[in-house]
């Protein structure tokens, strides 16, 4: 079985000496020219009359990845786009979803997509069996997207469709409540307040596609992610309030429940996340969970050289999920 907690061997790049500057950098300044391109689109019919977004790229192999993506993220953010060229070039078909309203094209309900939304990543990962005859996929998630992604395999244990052999997941706030609850300080306030202008954007595109639906009158005072979980995200998608859904939507309690090999790396000066989100209990428990803590690394960072066009985020990923084959780790 798989080392329930190990260290790493990831170094940042020189100029990168902290966890915050290894959290901008790459998502300001970082090009993964010419993959998105070649994205090919379905859209993915769901049972309650919405639908998803999936960015393809396929040689027609016999095994895929299938990609989530971060808070008010989409497929063709580089973090996502950078780890689709990567596996591509190895010889995997990719499949990079876009939650509900993320892939440019407002969704058809006033509901949109949560850390906890697991059904529409069940939806896609049918889709890549079903309808794409993959024999071996491996999921891959980042932030929000980890979440899902190992909230699922908890979920689904031993149900989990067989042909999904691994997860990966970068990044996560296991611990949704204490994650929000730290970003809602000073010292990272910017983070929130970047998501904040995102997330703010989302609703009042979605109250002059959908007229009446929202009351808007309060929505320019809101600052955290309580205010705006409190008010639309947990009402909209059947939770109590902040604290319900961010207690019912956190992989942590899951974790015990996962049958799959995972791996999940967070680094230790990730801004966003608290120590209750490396579960360290929870992967000496389970013997299928791998937790690796990097020194360093961000929120979804990992750059290890510059000039480099590979993360080390992604060959670390891609070597998991070979490894899955043979056992190696």
């Amino acid at each position: 079985m798989l080392t329930a907690h190990k260290t790493s061997a990831f170094n940042p790049a020189w100029p990168l000496p902290n966890g915050h500057l290894e959290t901008i950098y790459p998502s300001l300044f970082r090009k993964v020219n010419g993959l998105a391109g070649r994205y090919v689109r379905e859209r993915l019919e769901l049972p309650d009359g919405d639908f998803l977004d999936i960015d393809r790229l396929t040689r027609k192999a016999s095994r895929a990845v299938i990609i989530s993506h971060g808070l008010e993220g989409n497929s063709h953010r580089a973090y996502v786009t950078g780890m689709a060229r990567a596996f591509e070039a190895e010889g995997w078909d990719v499949l990079a979803w876009n939650f509900r309203g993320c892939s440019g094209v407002m969704n058809r309900f006033p509901r949109f997509y949560h850390s906890g939304d697991t059904a529409d990543l069940l939806s896609v990962v049918r889709f890549a069996i079903d309808a794409c005859g993959y024999e071996q996929v491996v999921l891959i998630g980042f932030s929000m997207g980890g979440n899902m992604t190992l909230k699922l395999a908890g979920e689904a244990g031993e149900g989990l469709p067989r042909e999904v052999t691994g997860l990966v997941a970068f990044s996560v706030p296991c611990d949704l409540a204490a994650s929000a609850k730290k970003l809602e300080k000073s010292a990272f306030g910017l983070y929130q307040r970047r998501f904040m202008r995102m997330l703010k954007a989302k609703i009042e595109a979605k109250e002059a596609d959908m007229p009446g639906t929202f009351d808007l009158s309060g929505l320019n005072r809101m600052r955290t992610f309580r205010e705006f979980d409190d008010t639309f995200t947990a009402p909209l998608h059947g939770f109590r309030d902040a604290a319900d859904y961010w207690e019912k939507a956190s992989c942590l309690p899951w974790l015990p429940d996962i049958r799959r090999p995972a791996l999940l790396v967070s680094a230790l000066n990730d801004p966003f996340l608290t120590e209750s989100c490396f579960p360290r209990e929870a992967a000496r428990a389970n013997p299928c969970v791998t937790l690796e803590t990097p020194k360093h690394g961000g929120h979804t960072g990992f750059t290890q050289n510059l000039s480099a066009p590979v993360l080390w985020s992604e060959l670390r990923a891609l070597k998991f999920a070979e490894s899955l084959q043979t056992g190696t780790g």
